[in-house]
């Protein structure tokens, strides 16, 4: 008699897959979870004491159970065939080319592994849909396993991840909810109940939410379109700060005191990054395209286009305040992850801030206590189209740093993109002695004290805060 209740196998091993599998196997010792991947060096990772990804507390949750009821394998056909439920938690990319480029997600990996679960498996199935997809990719993806030519039965089910990168590991241990969402017919609610039986194990029972599949496909692209809208029209109102001495901090403390207003996600900062919020709201403006709600579309279209406004609005302030030229001066960029205790990358505000200062010349120096310099690399050329091919003097233009005073070290100006607490931490005094004199510190996510860098000789520009200078009777926070 196995001694596992229930096996899990995961196809994808990325932010989604890896944590949440490790999570679920932790707290279920009697589930066994295997993730699988086609890429060998990121199996190999979660096998190895340096994880591939980094995430606090990650490290610790693994160790409870990998061997135990957790592995990590390429033996991908072996494993959905063990599997009484599969994961698909796959990347979606926003599709570069063809129709809906730029708005609708490339599904074509999720196609890809509901045709080999067809394939290879000879009983039926219960399929989870992990990735972030498009409204009704379930139904794409119950069509293809129907077309097995075993006449092997399958529910398709929608779990949608609504875990924050930095704090994922509580997320998924301490979860506000849950949600699934399932065929309502006697089966798709037995499939449902499968899945609601693996959670409740460790979740709540009343924060588990059932739905429809179209429901819970729905809710995920919604949940993150609020969430960056609230980022947006905080920043919308930084612009506005700025051009009339009010501070957007006490704004949004007074504004976030409202309790049908709530304190999160007000603070303005140079824009937001990540893999979900640009990709949700695209797939949201495409989504609304495509049933022909053009009002809609254009709603939702507005907070990406705040949040490009924000990111060149803050490589416009450098520019300005540096008597409009940065060529051949050194700016040291703190920070290349989308945000505090994560090593990702993606749609990071920082490889957008590079490439304006890139565009004038600039001597350009990083520093980020996580990501790698070939990440950075690739997410410039993803999201910004800029490489070693088309940008000869990429490599030469752009030098990553092993430590912040290497970086800042004869600098003219820093600029902090990412809120990672060491940066509150450095000794200014020592770093604006070694800094070309006026010495610039632009403040991206506002986690300085600057009053205190201005008593040091800093010139402080910061997002939403009023410039002392152009209003001397504005307090400074």
């Amino acid at each position: 008699m196995s001694k596992y209740d229930v096996k899990i196998c995961c196809i994808g091993a990325g932010y989604v897959g890896g944590p949440t599998m490790a999570v679920i196997a932790k707290m279920c010792p009697n589930v066994r979870v295997c993730v699988v991947d086609l890429n060998q060096k990121i199996i190999d990772g979660w096998n190895s004491p340096k994880l591939p990804i980094y995430e606090p507390g990650l490290r610790e949750v693994v160790d409870c159970a990998v061997g135990r009821n957790l592995f990590f394998s390429t033996n991908i056909d072996v494993e959905i065939e063990l599997a009484d439920i599969i994961f698909i938690s796959v990347n979606t990319p926003t599709k570069t080319q063809g129709i809906g480029s730029g708005r609708a997600a490339n599904i074509k990996n999720c196609e890809l592994a509901a045709r080999n679960i067809a394939k290879v498996v000879t009983s039926g199935k219960i399929i989870v849909e992990k990735s972030t997809v498009p409204v009704r990719t379930a139904d794409a993806v119950r069509r293809i396993l129907a077309c097995n030519e075993k006449g092997l039965k399958f529910q398709v089910l929608s779990n949608p991840e609504f875990l924050a990168e930095g704090t994922a590991v509580d997320d998924l241990e301490n979860p506000s909810r849950v949600l699934i969402g399932g065929e309502q017919t006697p089966e798709g609610l037995a499939a449902i109940k499968s899945l609601v039986d693996v959670y409740t194990r460790f979740v709540p029972k009343e924060r588990v939410i059932t739905t429809n599949l179209w429901s819970s496909e729905c809710s995920k692209l919604v949940a993150n379109a609020f969430l960056a809208q609230r980022v947006s029209s905080i920043n919308s109102i930084s612009a506005l700060c700025e051009a009339t001495g009010a501070n957007v901090s006490e704004i949004s403390r007074a504004v976030g005191m409202d309790p049908r207003i709530g304190p999160k996600f007000l603070q303005a900062s140079v824009g937001f990054g990540g893999s979900c919020f640009q990709k949700d709201i695209l797939n949201l403006v495409y989504l609304c395209e495509s049933f022909g709600l053009h009002e809609c579309a254009e709603y939702w279209h507005q907070v990406i286009k705040m949040n490009d406004y924000q990111k060149r609005r803050f490589s416009e302030k450098m520019l300005q305040a540096m008597f409009n030229t940065v060529t051949g001066k050194k700016i040291a960029l703190l920070g290349v992850a989308f945000k505090k205790d994560t090593g990702d990358v993606r749609e990071t505000a920082t490889v957008f801030i590079a490439r304006d200062l890139l565009m004038e010349r600039a001597d350009i120096h990083v520093y980020d206590p996580e990501v790698a310099r070939e990440d950075m690399f690739k997410e410039m050329d993803y999201s910004c189209g800029i490489n070693m091919t088309n940008t000869p003097h990429l490599e030469k233009s752009i030098t990553t740093d092993t430590c912040p005073y290497e970086a800042c070290d004869g600098s003219h100006a820093i600029a902090i993109l990412t809120e990672w607490d060491v940066f509150k931490t450095l000794d200014f005094n020592k770093i604006y002695k070694s800094m070309a004199k006026p010495a610039f510190v632009f403040d991206g996510r506002n986690i300085m004290d600057h009053e205190k860098l201005r008593e040091i000789g800093f010139e402080v520009y910061a997002i939403g805060k009023p410039d002392p200078v152009k209003f001397p009777d504005s307090q400074i926070a």
